[in-house]
């Protein structure tokens, strides 16, 4: 629809372009991708405003602008082999793919993964490589990846994310001991070493798992 297009651009450039996001796959990828199909149809008309949405099962899509942000950390190459941990809509996803990324992706919530993948399905986004699983055991079977992004929070980065990204590798996480002292954790791996520094403050669910706080 019009008036979608309309929140979509205006979106891209009040909310991303306005704070910063320069990465022009980003801009692109988020002018693509249809926000408001990944959210329920009854929150449609504000699927493009500032601010994270429910999507059911305690889980939420995040604003716009982290979103971009966590995108644009990543540095990521068309080609590049990304792992998501949380496919939650699956809208970070499809960004994902849209920037010419191989994505695969794991989602822990059995009702929100079949719903998130039939989503896909409608939208043809057919090589997005969604996994019924503990993300924070990541998907080894797929590994090693050139990215790897988290959208929900833990205590720590898990180790079998580390062991699985590449080297060189990026990995984008929200760390924090609670909800009220979350930060971005950019992670780089770069001949044998594994650095972490600190960024944008952030707000996300929990990182539930092995390897993150128990459901």
């Amino acid at each position: 629809m019009a008036v979608f297009k309309i929140s979509r651009e205006r979106m891209v450039t009040e909310q991303l372009e306005a704070r910063g996001i320069t990465d022009a796959r980003v801009l692109a990828a988020m002018r693509e991708v249809p926000r408001h199909r990944f959210v329920p149809e009854a929150l449609q008309t504000g699927a493009y405003e500032d601010h994270p949405l429910p999507i059911g099962h305690g889980q939420t899509i995040s604003q716009p602008f982290i979103v971009a942000l966590m995108s644009q950390m990543l540095q990521a190459e068309p080609g590049m082999k990304v792992l998501e941990v949380g496919t939650g809509s699956g809208y970070q996803a499809a960004v994902l793919a849209a920037m010419g990324l191989e994505v695969y992706s794991v989602e822990r919530i059995k009702p929100l993964y079949f719903q998130t993948c039939d989503l896909l399905l409608q939208l043809r986004l057919h090589k997005i490589k969604v996994k019924l699983a503990d993300g924070t055991l990541g998907r080894p079977e797929d590994a090693p990846f050139d990215r790897i992004i988290v959208t929900a929070a833990g205590p720590k980065v898990p180790e079998p994310l580390i062991a699985q990204l590449a080297d060189p590798g990026i990995m984008v996480i929200p760390v924090g001991a609670g909800h009220n002292d979350q930060r971005l954790v950019l992670v780089l791996k770069e001949n044998g070493q594994v650095t972490q520094t600190d960024a944008e403050r952030v707000a996300f669910v929990d990182l539930v798992g092995a390897h993150g706080r128990r459901g």
